[in-house]
């Protein structure tokens, strides 16, 4: 049998000491720091008496006249896409012509341009709306209401994309069909790809089809910043309008997001108001570069960033995935806002799909249900794995605390897991682990070598590990076989890294800081940091022992369960 490394309670002191020295913060790469607007999808308006006393007054005398003008527009608005889609075949397939499409141009944008007037819109437009030939596609930022409909009027009722839903919605519904929308199935598991084909053949059509206006954004937001814009409108390579929407108001009755105002409230309001200011700035057509043509990301990423700097506003990587997320927290009685990850950055930094994201909502959620705002503090991160607070827990616990406020969101938990536990919870890792606590080499753990090494790994020897044991061994055996320890690993990759970090602390201690001592993986090379400032857990010594013997120094040598996040 080999000889293994003993644990001694002075060894164990040693390595709390060491702990207790790493003050400074880690190193983080600045592409997952928290973006500058934490949640653009809520508006959270107050009234006050004032406010509310004059929309009452000014409500008596405009709602009911204005409610009456607003039936008889869609009145005829709906008579018009009725004649204008009267005996016309073809559907959403084919292409309006002729006096078809005049009417539509006119008679419908008039009558839309009639609605708002009588609903109270003063718009103002800057710029010069780009003709079909000169611009295929309008793409307008940031989406933040319903009413953003406007831009449609003053672009002469162009198709849009919406859900298949809205076309079968009394009167709404004829009206927008005599759009040909580019219409949107959820229940369709291809309804994406299909779409982007559909907007590729309109935009090519070289003006068979009418021009397309596509909010990018995807989902309404508060205007204070312009969420990642979908690659659809960017897709077929063609110029590209961009068109900017301000709402200049003291009173904001028109700003719809996930948490605010509902529909109904807002169109009270609106309607209950003397005026509501809108500006439209039509801005330069954008012509897309060889390299954007083949690149749809950076297109959209660039007209996002043009249209950002003339709002002046930033961007985030936030999209509706989000949303949804929002929603999921919610349903977890989490606040809605700790579902917000910036997916986009998240997801493709990390390589990680929705579902994915989402369930590990419902892991961050079971531990963070006992805890105020959605975040988990160390006493229920120490409650979740079934261990008393530790230096080894709290090392770990500062690599998942991002920003060092003392607890960690859902963000940072993601980042954490994805980072810093999966990629240490590999086969190499969890057979080193176990052959570590299998003390007697009988190809089983017993509790009591299971309580040792989690003893000295944590500085506790009165530590009781029965509960954690119970949890893993799933035959009650009172022996844990391999594929136990290793579905549990799985399972929890959280234990991965205290692992890993427990080994790192006591590698650091007994043994020599000679060549490897410094070596990081090729990742974290391109961040110079001194040896006395790097945490431990930043880097990777070798130590001759069981763990890590010496014909199997030099292959690991270069290797790391972290990446430099």
């Amino acid at each position: 049998m080999r000889n293994r490394p003993r644990w001694r309670r002075g060894g164990v002191a040693a390595i709390g000491a060491g702990m207790a020295q790493r003050t400074l913060p880690l190193p983080r790469q600045q592409s997952f720091c928290p973006p500058v607007v934490p949640n653009p999808f809520v508006y959270r308006g107050r009234l006050s008496a004032g406010d509310k006393l004059r929309l009452v007054l000014l409500g008596i005398i405009l709602l009911p006249l204005r409610a009456i003008c607003v039936l008889v527009l869609l009145l005829l608005s709906w008579l018009s896409a009725s004649a204008a889609t009267f005996c016309h075949t073809g559907g959403t397939s084919v292409p309006l012509e002729g006096w078809r499409r005049r009417m539509i141009q006119t008679t419908l944008s008039c009558l839309t341009r009639t609605l708002f007037c009588v609903m109270g819109f003063r718009v103002k437009v800057k710029g010069k709306v780009a003709s079909l030939q000169e611009a295929p596609i309008i793409v307008a930022a940031p989406h933040s209401s319903f009413f953003d409909a406007v831009v449609s009027a003053l672009t002469g009722m162009p198709s849009i994309v919406s859900r298949a839903e809205n076309l079968s919605t009394p009167v709404f519904g004829t009206i927008l069909s005599s759009l040909q929308p580019v219409a949107v199935s959820r229940q369709d598991p291809d309804s994406r790809k299909k779409t982007v084909t559909e907007i590729t053949n309109r935009a090519l059509s070289r003006g068979q089809w009418p021009q397309i206006l596509i909010f990018p954004e995807g989902t309404c937001t508060n205007r204070s910043c312009l969420i990642t814009f979908k690659q659809g409108a960017f897709i077929p390579g063609v110029p590209v309008q961009p068109v900017l929407l301000r709402y200049p108001n003291k009173l904001d009755t028109v700003t719809w997001t996930w948490q605010g105002y509902s529909l109904k409230e807002l169109c009270i309001m609106t309607l209950c108001q003397l005026f509501t200011r809108v500006e439209v700035e039509f801005l330069p057509v954008h012509v897309p570069t060889e390299e954007e043509r083949n690149n749809p990301s950076l297109f959209a990423s660039r007209v996002r960033q043009t249209m950002a700097t003339a709002l002046k506003v930033p961007v985030t990587d936030h999209t509706f995935e989000d949303c949804r997320l929002m929603i999921s927290a919610g349903q977890l009685t989490l606040p809605m806002e700790a579902g917000l990850v910036e997916f986009t950055k998240i997801s493709n930094k990390l390589n990680l799909k929705w579902n994915h994201v989402r369930e590990q909502l419902d892991t961050f959620a079971a531990i963070a249900s006992a805890s105020k705002g959605g975040r988990i503090g160390i006493e229920e991160f120490a409650g979740y794995l079934k261990l008393p607070i530790s230096d080894v827990l709290r090392e770990l616990f500062l690599l998942f605390d991002r920003n060092g406020d003392g607890t960690i969101d859902f963000r940072e938990y993601v980042i954490g897991l994805s980072i810093l536990c999966n990629p240490a919870n590999t086969e190499e890792t969890i057979h080193m682990a176990f052959k570590l606590f299998d003390q007697d080499n009988d190809g089983t753990i017993t509790e009591n070598e299971f309580a040792c090494i989690i003893q000295s790994a944590l500085g506790l020897p009165d530590l009781d590990v029965s509960n954690l044991f119970k949890e893993i061994d799933k035959d009650e055996t009172g022996k844990l076989s391999y594929d136990e320890f290793k579905n549990f690993a799985l399972e929890h990759p959280e234990y991965a890294k205290l692992f890993t970090t427990y080994l790192e602390l006591q590698r650091h201690q007994l043994g020599m800081p000679e060549e490897g001592d410094n070596i990081q993986s090729p990742e974290a090379k391109h961040t110079p940091i001194r040896k006395s400032t790097v945490p431990v857990s930043e880097t990777r010594s070798t130590a001759r022992n069981k763990v890590c013997p010496a014909d199997y120094e030099e292959d690991n040598s270069s290797t790391s369960d972290k990446k430099d996040d």
